[in-house]
This record gives structure tokens, sequence and C-alpha cells, in this order.
């Protein structure tokens, strides 16, 4: 009887660990796929405003909400994005209270097959908001639709937190007429990556 006791302990605590272990797999799984698939941050930006003979340039700052799909893995990165910016800062004597806003979204494609640096590129859509000086004005605005191809990269640094490099080139549609504005410049800064299924 003792030993039919012991030999009963013995095949249960060999079988324990074996069913254990894919009840730890499967809860390590449910915890990878509850990862949100977002990435967000915010930088600055030096930007040519396309404005006059003389072409001034300003600084502004700006955010990133990218949100990356559940697609098979050829398909892996694609995701949308929203991004704000206000070029506001250092604005030339020239052209005092020039102000160009932007509230844009649209598809970016991530590759994310290499862990360290994961370029991107995008074309995004919105609203573009001018401030601007005008003979015989103190102020004028005028608000109109945005094109904006975009291409860079991040960078990881530090686990879930990446350096962000990009150019942008935006057409802003017939703000004055039958032209295009065509404002571009380049954006530096910070991203945290949720990770999701796309890690």
């Amino acid at each position: 009887m003792v030993r039919w006791k012991l030999t009963v302990l013995i095949v249960l605590t060999l079988l324990s660990p074996s069913t254990a272990l894919p009840a730890r797999a499967q809860v390590a799984q449910a915890a990878e796929q509850g990862h949100p698939a977002f990435t967000v941050g915010a930088g600055a930006s030096y930007f040519s405003d396309d404005w006059g003979t003389s072409n001034p340039h300003q600084f502004g700052i700006n955010v990133w909400a990218d949100w990356r799909f559940s697609l098979p893995s050829f398909f892996d990165g694609l995701g949308v994005e929203f991004e704000g910016r206000d070029v506001n800062y250092d604005t030339p004597s020239g052209i005092a209270g020039h102000r160009m806003d932007t509230a844009l979204g649209g598809p970016i494609y991530q590759w994310r097959k290499h862990n360290r640096v994961r370029p991107y590129a995008k074309y995004l859509i919105g609203i573009g908001s001018l401030d601007y000086p005008a003979p015989g004005l103190t102020q004028s605005h005028v608000t109109t639709t945005v094109f904006a191809p975009a291409g860079g990269a991040d960078m990881r640094i530090w686990k879930r937190v990446s350096l962000r490099a990009e150019y942008e080139y935006q057409f802003w549609h017939h703000p004055f007429g039958p032209n295009d504005l065509e404002p571009n410049g380049f954006s530096f800064g910070g991203v945290y990556d949720f990770g999701g299924t796309s890690r």
C-alpha cells in the first residue's frame, strides 16, 4: 500500500511540470497578443515655408500616432498614421505671424523585420491651416487640403524606445490660385512602440 502511494506520488510529480508548461506557454502567448499595435511619439521639425523669394525656414513641433493592422507576414508593418504639426517658431521678421498647422492621416508601411532600425514610407492627407501677413492687413488666414508623402526610420535605443527621423514634402492644394504651396522639411523625435502583433 505504501509502495503504491509512493508510485502515484512520483507519477504525479513527473506529470505536473508537463501540465504546467503548456499552461505557461498559453498564458505567455495570450499576453503577447494582448499588446496594442501602437507607436506614439513627438518631435521637432525644421521646415522650408515655400514663401516668397527668400524661402524662409521655421521650427515646429509634431506628434505621431501609428496603428498597425494584424495581417499575414508579407504585409506585416502596414498600418495607418495620424500626424499633427505646428510650425510656428523662430519666424523671420519679414513674415511675422506666419504659421502652418497640419492635421494629417493615411497609410504607413514600416519594414519591421530588423529589430534595431525600421525604415518606413507613408502618404498622408488632411487639412492645413496657414496664418500669414498680408498687405494692408495685420494677419490673414487660409485653410486647404494637404497631401504629404514622407519617409524615415525608427532606430531603437532602449527596449521599446526609438529615435525617429523623417523627411516630408507637403502639397498645399491651391491656397492662393492654380499653384500648390510646397513646404517641406525634416522632423526628429522619439517614439514608444507598444508592440502588438507586428513586434
